[in-house]
C-alpha cells in the first residue's frame, strides 16, 4: 500500500504495532502450558489495538466464522469506523502451543488491504504469500 494513499505509510506503522501489542500481551504465556489463555490475551489486545485506529475496518481472515469463534470473527468490524475502509487478514498468535511450550517460531499476523481487495477464503489451511507494490 505504500504510496497509493495518504494514510498508507501510517497505516503500516499502526499494523506493526498492533502485531507488537499482541506479542506482548502473550509474552506473559511463553511456557505456562495454557495455549487457550495465550491466544486470548493475543486477540484481546489485537482487538483493543485495532479498535483505537481511524479506520472502518473489516476482518475477511480471522479466527474462524462468527458463529464458532468468538474472538476476531470473520465478518467483524474493527477500527473507529472515521477512516478507510479497510479488509484485514490475521492470526493473534499463530503458534499457541510453541507459545506455551516454549518453543520458539510463534507469530502474530496482520495483512491490510483497501476495502474489497482481499479474497474471503473459505476458513481452511491454505498456502500463502503476500506480496508488496512493483
Amino acid at each position: 500500500m505504500a504510496g497509493s494513499a495518504p494514510y498508507a505509510s501510517t497505516l503500516a506503522a499502526d499494523a506493526a504495532r498492533v502485531t507488537e501489542l499482541a506479542a506482548i500481551a502473550s509474552y506473559a504465556q511463553i511456557g505456562r502450558g495454557d495455549e487457550k489463555k495465550a491466544d486470548q490475551l493475543a486477540v484481546d489486545a489485537m482487538r483493543t489495538a485495532l479498535n483505537n485506529l481511524d479506520i472502518d475496518g473489516k476482518i475477511v481472515i480471522g479466527e474462524g466464522e462468527r458463529d464458532e469463534a468468538p474472538m476476531l470473527y470473520i465478518g467483524e468490524k474493527v477500527g473507529t469506523g472515521k477512516g478507510p475502509a479497510i479488509d484485514i487478514a490475521l492470526d493473534p498468535l499463530e503458534g499457541t502451543t510453541l507459545t506455551a511450550k516454549a518453543m520458539a517460531n510463534a507469530l502474530c499476523v496482520l495483512s491490510m488491504s483497501p476495502g474489497g481487495g482481499m479474497l474471503h477464503a473459505p476458513d481452511t489451511y491454505m498456502d500463502k504469500i503476500a506480496v508488496g507494490p512493483g
